[in-house]
Parts: C-alpha cells; structure tokens; sequence
C-alpha cells in the first residue's frame, strides 16, 4: 500500500470519526515490512518475513479519549470501527489536558531529512543470508581461541507512515534501516566461555560496515575478555565506552522525560535552570540530523519536528514534553511526541546523544593514569526518585594510560547527578548508530565494587 493510499484512508477516517459525533481525531496508518536473518555455525538457523499494515485512530469527545487500532483496512469495515472508536470515548474518564495541540502550531511544511534507502527496501532473504554468513565466518576465522558462535543476525525494515488531524495536518515519510550484529564464543581458562558481539546499523546500505569487519571487530572484542577477574572496591576515574555511556543516555532521558515529571518520578522534579551536570556535558534530542535512526520531520502529534538541548553545559534547561505532558506541567510542547498505532502520543526521544568534545577516545585513556574503562553495563541498578545508580560491569583496568586486564562481576555505583557532574572529559567519536548515542566520556571518580 503506497503513501498516497494511506492518505487518502487516513483523511477519510478523520471525517468519519467527525460525523460519528468526535470533537477531535487523529489517524496514524503505517506499513511495514520486516525481515530478520539468522546463520549460527555457518547455517541458516532463521528466515523470518512480515508484512503488516495497521491503522490507529484516537478520538476525542467531552474531554474524553478512547484509542483503537485494526489491521483490516477495507472499506466495509472501517465506518464499524469508527463508530466504536467514538462510543469507547463516550465511556471514559474526562481529562481536560487530553486534546490536540492548537492547530497553529501544526507543521506546514519540512525537508527531506533522506532517510528512506531503496537498496535496503530491497534487500532479500538471500542476500541478508550472505550477508550474516560473511560477517559470522570472519569473526570464526579470526583466532583458533574462538571455538563457537552464537550466530549473527541480519535485520531489515521499511515502511511508511501517514498522519492525519482533524485539526488540518496531514503528513508522511517513508523509513529503512538495516543492522548486522555477531555474537562469537572463545575459551577461557579453565573451561570457561566467553561471549562477545558487536553490530552496526544504518538506514542506508551503502553506510552499512562491511560484513567481515563486523565480524573482525566482533572477534577482537570477544578475545580481549579473555582472562577477565574481578577487581578490589575502590574509587577511581570512570570512563564509560559509546556502547555503555548510551546506557547512561538512556537513564538520563527518564529523568528528562515530561511524563516522568508530572508523575513525579524523576529527580530531577524542580530542577529547571540548575547545574545537574559538569560544564563539559550538553545533550541534545534532534531530530532534524539528515539520514540519522531518530530522525522524523514531524513529531508523534503533527508538530513541526526541533531540536532540543535538555542539557546546555551542565545547565538543565527543561523537559522534553508532548501536548499532554506540557499541559500537565504548564509548559509548551517540545515537539517531542512519538507515537504507534495501539496508542495515544507519547514522549520519545529522536536522536538522544551526548554532545561530542575535543580529545580523542584514544588521547582520553592516555591520560587516565588509573581507572576503569566500561564496555558493558548490566542490571537494573537505578531509582529514578532518588537518582541512585549501580550496574554490573565489565570492561578493562587502565594502567599508566593503557587498558591492561578485562575486569568482569563488578558494579559500578555513584549518584547519578554526581556522575553527570563527574564528567571531566568528552572524546570526539560519537556514532548515531541508534537513536540515543554517547561518545566515550570519563568521569572522575565512582565507586568500583568487586571483590
């Protein structure tokens, strides 16, 4: 089903949902394809296709709001479901913050921010196949020591989106994205295993890792934790690689989130215009970035998608907030509204990252002379009421500037807004691989809890 089709179903719906007695609607209609590749040991272990079209119609009567979504799209069927749609809302609970945003703030007009890629739309079973086969089969070949694989997996999507507003927005885009990941098994010291990985992935094909160097990277990364022991508690700098400080990101947009705020759970509640952070951290959502995961050129309610600094050199300037949760707060919409089709609008982040500084990653472990350089962080070590935080960890000790031995079964701990104001150093290699991203960062001092 094309974009043009999925407009023309979503305007008629609005008018629908109008007639049948609405003060209100919004239809998102959305198709997607999907297709996900698996080779373990260098055979295919799953092929798994899906094609799906779906379309969600939220309504508003009386302060009233009832949310449904079908996947039958057929002219018979959908006044049915419209006319269900505004009966539910006559049976729920009024809420006076639960409306559209003022129709003048809607978006008119946006760019092409480039993130539909034709050669991934056409990506095929096979190829993907071929494309997990390679990245695997380097990463086996790369050393004697790794003895098993617990596979790689290829994953493509496409799809297309349509919004349509009674308040008179009417919007699309198409998207793609395509990711590789490999998992290789070594053998360690007695008889222990030790399982690695690493992954890329883009929206664009041609922007994609090589396979084989996924493979390789992936190999590298599993051979290094080789030998991994614990280490003895103590206090020493921190420094958090792009994979575990994306970790730290994604805590931190909990706090920052407007529906954290008017639930009152997030510490950083009354907080707007203080320093949360050390003067070398600002982060931003922006979702404008050409060719990036997160990018959108409208949010979740037809707002003209823009970029946010939540944090503004350790200054934090305010949370990012959809309608509602601005309503609730008292402030307006950052046009941070992310939205499916079983849903009302929600806050979600585009790009969420951490601003990239100066030295680089290499130039910032040089000069640690003593620490903890993290590549994994697990568990679900934080209350976001208090801002404590602690994680299992594993990653290396750094000694006199150089990683030396893989630490593993430690936590690291620390209050999470005296980690923010712990950052004393930002690296330059941030990569919008995924939709929250971090460059290497170090903080300069956390507690180190192993044995």
């Amino acid at each position: 089903m094309n974009q043009q089709t999925l407009r023309q179903i979503a305007e008629q719906m609005v008018a629908q949902a109008l007639e049948a007695g609405a003060d209100s609607a919004e239809v998102l209609a959305v198709t997607e394809r999907e297709l996900t590749t698996k080779v373990r040991l260098g055979e295919p272990e799953l092929v798994q296709q899906a094609g799906s079209r779906a379309l969600g119609l939220r309504v508003l009567r009386d302060q009233r709001q009832a949310v449904c979504y079908t996947s039958d799209l057929s002219e018979a069927a959908l006044p049915i479901f419209v006319k269900e749609t505004a009966r539910l809302a006559s049976l729920a609970e009024p809420d006076p913050d639960a409306g559209p945003p003022d129709p003048e703030q809607l978006a008119t007009a946006w760019d092409d921010l480039d993130l539909h890629d034709e050669a991934v739309a056409a990506l095929q079973a096979d190829q993907a196949l071929s494309m997990a086969r390679e990245a695997e089969q380097a990463a086996r070949d790369a050393d004697p020591r790794i003895t098993n694989s617990e596979g790689a997996t290829c994953s493509v999507s496409e799809g297309g989106r349509v919004l349509a507003t009674s308040g008179g927005f009417v919007g699309g885009y198409r998207g793609t994205y395509v990711s590789l990941v490999v998992e290789p098994v070594a053998d360690d010291e007695g008889g222990k295993k030790r399982n690695g990985f690493w992954w890329d992935g883009r929206r664009h094909l041609a922007r994609l890792q090589p396979p084989a160097a996924i493979g390789l990277e992936a190999a590298s990364r599993t051979l290094a934790q080789l030998g991994a022991r614990k280490i003895e508690t103590c206090q020493i700098p921190v420094i958090f690689s792009p994979e575990a400080g994306a970790q730290v990101l994604r805590t931190l947009f909990s706090l920052v989130s407007g529906d954290a705020a008017w639930r009152r759970s997030t510490v950083l509640l009354g907080r707007e215009g203080s320093d949360i952070a050390s003067a070398r951290v600002t982060v931003v959502d922006d979702p404008l970035i050409p060719g990036a995961p997160g990018s959108r050129p409208f949010d979740g309610e037809g707002l003209p998608a823009r970029r946010n600094v939540v944090v503004d050199a350790g200054r934090f300037t305010g949370f990012l907030c959809d309608t509602y949760a601005g309503r609730r707060l008292g402030v307006p919409s950052t046009a941070s509204a992310g939205r499916g089709v079983g849903g009302p609008p929600g806050v979600s982040a585009s790009n969420f990252f951490l601003a990239p500084g100066d030295p680089s990653a290499e130039a910032l472990e040089r000069s640690t002379a003593r620490g903890l350089y993290v590549t994994r962080m697990m568990g679900f070590g934080f209350n976001p009421v208090t801002g404590d935080f602690s994680k299992g960890a594993e990653g290396f000790l750094i000694e006199d500037g150089q990683r030396t031995a893989p630490v593993s079964e430690i936590t690291v701990s620390a209050h999470f807004e005296d980690l923010l104001k712990g950052v004393d150093a930002v690296a330059d290699d941030l990569d919008l691989r995924s939709g929250v991203a971090s460059p290497t960062f170090r903080v300069s001092r956390m507690t180190v809890a192993g044995s």
